[in-house]
């Protein structure tokens, strides 16, 4: 796989000491795109640090796809496996000012694990961006949320937004929301790259045997 994974006790990647268990030093965001960065994960035994080269896009997702399969295969708890996702997202895909989860809870989608600012808990089907998306289970693509009819603006600066559905065996399960200060930011490259990442996550999120691409072909 493209994304490395190898054990390792720290790092010093371009703006800081990544040290053992934990950041040291937050890095800065980079703009689209950056040569290589390192992500490291605490483990109850071990560090596992994942290079994330964006030489283009279907790379930069190759290498998400990777390190988001060994961050949640093995783990079953949803709230966990949607909480680093978000976090991986936040730091490696530029020009976001949110990235997260909305879980299906009755007729309604509730705020998951998410990073950027406080955003709406409660969005009815069918309302909004991330409503469409989940009442149609088709993943919306939007240019401009100002003229998105219904949008419900949980930050002012966000220009831009794109919200995959999660199903699994025919359930929805919520939806993975993404936004950005930025006109016209996500392309059909960017909706590619996270249905794939949400065809990952499902099963991982839906209770289902969370094992890992690599564990199933040993």
């Amino acid at each position: 796989m493209r994304g490395g994974l190898w054990p390792s006790s720290g790092a010093l990647d371009d703006a800081g000491l990544i040290g053992h268990r934990g950041v040291v030093a937050a890095p800065r965001r980079p703009a689209y795109p950056p040569l290589a960065r390192s992500w490291v994960s605490p483990y109850v035994d071990a560090m596992y640090e994942f290079a994330v080269a964006a030489e283009s896009k279907p790379h930069l997702f190759d290498d998400l796809y990777a390190a988001l399969d060994a961050l949640t295969g093995g783990e079953p708890d949803p709230i966990a496996n949607m909480a680093n996702a978000a976090a991986l997202l936040w730091q490696y895909l530029p020009e976001l000012n949110w990235a997260g989860f909305y879980r299906l809870i009755g007729d309604e989608l509730v705020l998951g694990p998410f990073q950027g600012k406080a955003a709406c808990i409660r969005i009815a089907l069918g309302r909004g961006v991330c409503g469409t998306a989940a009442a149609e289970r088709r993943t919306q693509l939007v240019e401009d949320v100002h003229a998105f009819p219904g949008h419900i603006a949980c930050d002012a600066a966000s220009r831009s937004e794109l919200v995959v559905p999660i199903v699994h065996e025919g359930r929805l399960l919520g939806v993975l929301d993404l936004d950005s200060p930025t006109p016209a930011r996500f392309d059909a490259e960017d909706a590619r790259g996270c249905e794939r990442l949400t065809a990952l996550l499902a099963p991982r999120l839906a209770g289902g045997a969370a094992t890992s691409s690599r564990d199933r072909r040993r």
